[in-house]
């Protein structure tokens, strides 16, 4: 029995440990790997037998310097499957950036390698990355399939179709910052850090929120935005529960801060305070709302669609989609601040309403709930970006 890790992750606590402890398993990683905790190192070009599987370990530098991916086979079934980590995904592949935004480059060189050396296996052959796309992971405008196989990718994967200095050139082009917690996440899984909270989160009554708000802490609600907009706790932020919930919490709270998550479903308490768990952020308390919270905020907000904005937009408009998503296309009235740069240049902002929008709705919940705690007049935009320019708005667009 073996426990694989493509690589020493950025974005997530690893639980390659905790697992290889749990099933008393070798635990494979790179070699060239400086990590805190004993694991059996593995080198490009080995083969390993785990039963009666086959497990190939190729070296795809370009993610991460020491990234591996595993093409496992099962003679028994003529099963074939590829690991492939953060090196070649569904439609695109890794970041570059993280080891060091100043060898993205060089490293997206090694990822283009890395993806057409996994691109060359039998098309028959399984894809499975540790990752999804999009976001802040691994940005794309391509198409993108769930699941498939390396033939399916040798089909549409642009690095198959793509010279390697263009593709590079594509692939950086699309990078937003690096997140700031990575650094952390990157060391506390060198050190074998898990990803269980070290004590469970405390449930307090509402008036123990309200005073965390007063000191400072990061109260997030994770109500869907429509109802969050319509009544909230005064100060508190709104991050929805869900798939992206986690890595932005992550990134916008303050690292070590004091969090305080607060919804109306204990379901989604716990899955928030899990999923931060995972990205390692503690969660010090929860609180479930009753039917009716008797502090909520008087001075809610509206939501508005892109056609209420054309009817009736007065004040500043506000982007907070990352720069090259507002350089490909924007409103020409709008004011550009990335979600991620809202809370130290809002000041920027003219006086008046503010009507903020991103792509789907997501990010502009979060800059609208912030806004709010800063006692701006807000408008949340919540609809498809695509349909601006479809009901009529002038759009500016990338030559």
């Amino acid at each position: 029995m073996a426990v694989a890790d493509t690589h020493v992750h950025h974005d997530f606590l690893s639980g390659s440990l905790p697992l290889s402890a749990r099933h008393g398993a070798e635990l494979w990683l790179a070699a060239e790997e400086r990590v805190q905790f004993d694991r059996v190192p593995v080198n490009g070009g080995d083969i390993r037998d785990v039963g009666r599987l086959h497990v190939q370990v190729v070296a795809t530098p370009g993610h991460t310097l020491h990234h591996q991916s595993f093409p496992v086979s099962d003679p028994s079934t003529g099963a074939r499957s590829l690991f492939s980590g953060g090196s070649l995904l569904h439609g695109t592949v890794g970041r570059t950036d993280l080891v060091d935004p100043l060898l993205s480059r060089m490293m997206g060189r090694a990822q283009w390698e890395s993806a057409r050396r996994l691109g060359a296996l039998d098309a028959s052959v399984s894809l499975h990355p540790t990752h999804g796309f999009g976001g802040m992971f691994a940005p794309t405008t391509v198409p993108q399939l769930a699941q498939g196989t390396v033939g399916d990718e040798r089909s549409h994967h642009p690095v198959f179709g793509t010279p390697r200095d263009r593709f590079v050139d594509d692939l950086v082009s699309g990078f937003g910052p690096v997140p700031s917690h990575y650094r952390q996440l990157v060391r506390l899984n060198r050190a074998g850090a898990s990803a269980a909270p070290p004590f469970p989160a405390a449930e307090i009554p509402e008036n123990d929120v309200h005073e965390a708000i007063r000191s400072g802490s990061w109260v997030i609600d994770l109500r869907h935005r429509a109802a969050f907009a319509r009544a909230h706790l005064t100060g508190s932020i709104n991050i929805e529960d869900g798939p992206l919930f986690a890595q932005y919490a992550a990134r916008l709270a303050p690292w070590g801060g004091d969090i305080v998550l607060v919804s109306d479903s204990a379901d989604d308490l716990a899955s928030g305070v899990h999923d931060l768990a995972r990205v390692g952020v503690q969660v010090r308390a929860t609180h479930l709302l009753g039917p009716a919270s008797t502090r909520f905020d008087s001075h809610d907000y509206r939501v508005a669609d892109w056609a209420t904005y054309s009817r009736s937009a007065q004040g500043v408009t506000l982007d907070v989609r990352l720069d090259s998503e507002y350089r490909e296309a924007h409103l020409p009235e709008s004011f550009h601040i990335p979600l991620h740069e809202l809370e130290g240049a809002a000041m920027r902002l003219a006086p008046g309403p503010v009507w903020v929008h991103c792509k789907s709705g997501f990010r502009a919940a979060i800059a609208a709930s912030l806004l709010a705690r800063a006692g701006r007049d807000v408008v949340l935009i919540t609809d498809d970006w695509e349909k601006a320019e479809q009901i009529g708005l002038p759009v500016l667009r990338a030559a």
